[in-house]
């Protein structure tokens, strides 16, 4: 085993469902180890840490956490693969799986506390030390619902009324609320490139700089031209589907883009459409786009609607030249179903990014 795999201390058990969420557990695992006096992200030989993926069934997030585990498993770390959704049965063998590993553990690292699964599982534990890396820009509702004492709801679930489901839950969640609030001999930690507009007393933020990104991979080869990162808002019954391909087809127009990085859970059915009426190159990356942009080839300029990567990219590519650009959700682009807060979080997603172009609101008619 690598010494690295030493970096997170004894009986670290971290919790993955996204591709992303494991990045981050690699970055905060580099960021642990030179915080404890190792400068080139080593630590001692030790227990380490332990990831636990809790398999999702969407087949691209799946081929991507695939990859992750491996480089995982390159920088010394244990991997432990759950199906935890592979049939009626397995959430109660995952969970009697790790009931064992779960009491032992002295740290718990989590990518999204909103996961009934990750809740359930913190309801097990006897860990003090609790660590949320970031998940996107799920965290900054996080740490906000958190520090106003709310039940933790998803953003653009927030203002419907609760599922029957949600009310069965609720037990479950509060209990998880109260963990990851600091009290006692308990610690809680949020790993993020996040803006933080409001911290819970007594949480430690860390700031998460893509240290670990940058020194695995790049610089990358920059090309001339542009390129578009997708979003999934329209999955999510966010934006309307015709708004955003008419949105996409404006902007890559306006700004002579050519690729456009998929997002992992954009539908066949609307990438195949985008190709057709915009001519882009749809490019399904199999790994966290900042890995993607940080080995290249990357555009000189990265066009984004707003989302985790206004935040991300700049890190990852810090000191490269390439510039990052976004473009506001115009509020006529959104489903009436459409959570209350959407825009609002949705500006904020923008205006809070450091270090990127402020692009005018396109056309979508």
């Amino acid at each position: 085993m690598s010494p690295r795999a030493g970096s997170a201390g004894p009986r670290t058990l971290a919790f993955v469902e996204s591709p992303v969420q494991l990045l981050n557990v690699l970055e905060w695992a580099h960021a642990h180890a030179l915080r404890a006096g190792n400068p080139q992200g080593d630590a001692p030989p030790g227990p380490g840490l332990t990831l636990v993926v809790l398999s999702p069934t969407d087949p691209m997030t799946r081929g991507q956490l695939r990859r992750m585990a491996e480089l995982a498993r390159q920088e010394g770390y244990e991997v432990r693969w759950e199906e935890a959704r592979g049939g009626a049965t397995a959430p109660f063998q995952t969970v009697g799986g790790l009931a064992g590993p779960l009491r032992r553990a002295t740290r718990v690292v989590m990518g999204d506390p909103f996961s009934r699964y990750v809740q359930l599982l913190l309801t097990i534990t006897r860990a003090r030390d609790l660590v949320v890396v970031d998940d996107g820009t799920a965290t900054m509702e996080f740490v906000g619902q958190l520090a106003r004492g709310e039940r933790l709801v998803r953003w653009h679930r927030k203002g419907g009324r609760p599922a029957p489901r949600d009310l069965l839950f609720a037990p479950v969640s509060s209990s998880a609320r109260r963990r990851l609030t600091p009290g006692g001999r308990r610690s809680v930690e949020v790993f993020s490139s996040m803006p933080m507009q409001e911290t819970p007393r007594g949480v430690t933020v860390t700031a998460n700089d893509f240290a670990w990104t940058r020194a695995r991979f790049g610089p990358p080869h920059i090309t001339k031209g542009a390129d578009l990162v997708g979003t999934s808002l329209v999955e999510t019954g966010v934006v309307d589907g015709e708004r955003y391909l008419a949105a996409v087809r404006a902007l890559a127009a306006a700004h002579g883009a050519t690729r456009y990085f998929a997002h992992r859970r954009e539908s066949a059915e609307k990438l195949h459409r985008l190709a057709v009426e915009t001519g882009l190159e749809v490019v399904r990356p199999d790994l966290p786009l900042e890995l993607i942009a940080r080995r290249g080839p990357i555009g000189r300029t990265v066009l984004s609607f707003p989302s985790t990567v206004v935040h991300t990219l700049p890190l990852a590519l810090a000191g490269t030249g390439v510039k990052v650009a976004v473009c506001d959700i115009d509020p006529t682009w959104l489903t009436d179903t459409a959570s209350p807060r959407a825009q609002g979080f949705l500006s904020g997603v923008t205006g809070t990014a450091r270090d990127v172009h402020r692009l005018s609101t396109v056309s979508a008619v």
